[in-house]
């Protein structure tokens, strides 16, 4: 899939001042990064200004300061773990605008880089406010965006800036969205989505798209409870959107339409691991709801099975139960493209001497699967947030085809919306 938007190699950069906006909106604990996936992503565009003598400026934000200055989430600790990773110095200014800033870029030499600090500590970046983009654009000669993950947002920093300065895609930029654009408009078939997380007002868009273009949807996580009270599970106090059951019926009786119309499966957990707290020494006991959840859909048997599980009163449900993974694996020997957002269940969880935590069996059998253990493997696609969160952290990355930075944007882009800072940026062949 080609890129339309215009990028770092298409303009003449030679000894530029260039505004890199980046996304490294990062986990921190006690000052210290815990997943750098993101930052390291944006190594390569990076090395290539300084191949080009740029003087590099770069900008990005940090969780939810909420238009406040609150160094909890100061990008103080991003230059450092930056520096290391290009095994170059990188400076550091205690603010994004102001006069300090501006002294800070007129003292930049080429082939030097100036991160500046969390963007968000203004609310005019969120605000989109003409007058602070228009104070960031005063720095550079040229914008470059390559945050891929805020680029689905109308900000001061991803869309303001582009009114004021000649703008283009950065190398990360350019890849995720020639990636995702590729899977989605020419998948190698079968194509089977796996969606999960907790959300389903998050993720309506995206499933249904694809209940319109995949040969099987799988929901998981947190959402999947909700699914599971709208087939008349009683769920107990797990974890779910009572206002969103409406919408989950909708979406079923959709996916029941779509397969009358072709072979396609819409599948919710057919079982789920359930607990009585949430500890890594819970015990943990399987709930099968197979009566409950044997859809009305043409590819599957009508009758059900004489019993089905029930929680207690206590319980919650954490995880996909095993024969769910199993049908999930299974499927997957059939699939050639797999495109996977959102944990199966609870992954944070720690375990007790093991890397895999309690509630996380689900997730992992979705890994294996994708890494080709039960024979085939798929060409995968992993979405943001916290699925690439958790394979950065089991030290898969460079086991999957493509592992996105970005959370919303890259559902933005599967669903088909226009993702503003990448439509502001110049098209090619634009002069």
């Amino acid at each position: 899939m080609s890129f339309t938007k215009k990028t770092v190699k298409d303009i003449s950069l030679n000894g530029k001042t260039v505004l890199v906006r980046a996304d490294y909106n990062v986990p921190v604990e006690d000052g210290k990064i815990t997943d750098d996936y993101r930052i390291k992503q944006s190594v390569p565009t990076i090395e290539y200004l300084l191949k080009q003598k740029c003087k590099i400026v770069i900008c990005s934000h940090l969780g939810r300061p909420k238009g406040k200055r609150d160094l909890q989430y100061s990008l103080a600790p991003v230059a450092n773990r930056l520096n290391k990773l290009l095994n170059h110095e990188v400076y550091f200014v205690a603010d994004s605008i102001g006069k300090p800033v501006e002294r800070a870029v007129s003292d930049l030499k080429p082939g030097q880089i100036l991160l500046l600090e969390n963007l968000r500590f203004y609310p005019q970046e969120e605000e989109n406010d003409k007058t602070f983009a228009k104070q960031l654009a005063s720095l550079a000669d040229v914008f470059v965006e390559d945050g891929f993950g805020v680029v689905h947002r109308a900000h001061a920093s991803t869309e303001g800036v582009t009114h004021f300065l000649p703008s283009v895609a950065g190398l990360l930029l350019e890849q995720e969205v020639a990636t995702i654009k590729g899977v989605m408009d020419n998948p190698k078939r079968p194509l089977m989505a796996i969606i999960g997380g907790a959300k389903i007002a998050d993720k309506i868009e995206i499933i249904d798209t694809f209940i319109k273009s995949a040969d099987v949807v799988v929901i998981g996580g947190a959402m999947a409870n909700t699914f599971l009270k709208a087939k008349g599970v009683d769920i107990e106090k797990s974890l779910s959107e009572p206002k969103e059951v409406s919408i989950a019926k909708d979406i079923i009786k959709n996916a029941e339409k779509e397969a009358l119309k072709r072979p396609f499966v819409f599948f919710t957990p057919h079982d789920s691991v359930a607990v009585s707290k949430i500890d890594k020494t819970a015990k943990t006991r399987i709930v099968d709801w197979t009566a409950h959840v044997i859809a009305t859909l043409e590819n599957y048997p009508k009758r059900p099975p004489k019993h089905s599980g029930k929680l207690e009163k206590d319980e919650i449900i954490v995880d996909i139960g095993p024969y769910s993974g199993a049908f999930i694996a299974g499927s997957m020997q059939l699939a050639n493209t797999v495109i996977w957002n959102g944990t199966m269940g609870i992954t944070e969880t720690p375990a007790i001497d093991s890397p895999i935590g309690p509630f996380a069996h689900g997730t992992e059998i979705i890994i294996e699967a994708l890494l080709g253990e039960y024979g085939h493997k798929p060409y995968s696609l992993i979405g943001g947030g916290d699925t690439s969160a958790y394979v950065q952290e089991r030290g898969l990355v460079d086991c999957f085809n493509h592992v996105s930075t970005g959370g919303g944007a890259s559902l933005d882009l599967m669903a088909g919306k226009k993702l503003p800072g990448v439509e502001a940026l110049q098209d090619k062949g634009r002069k």
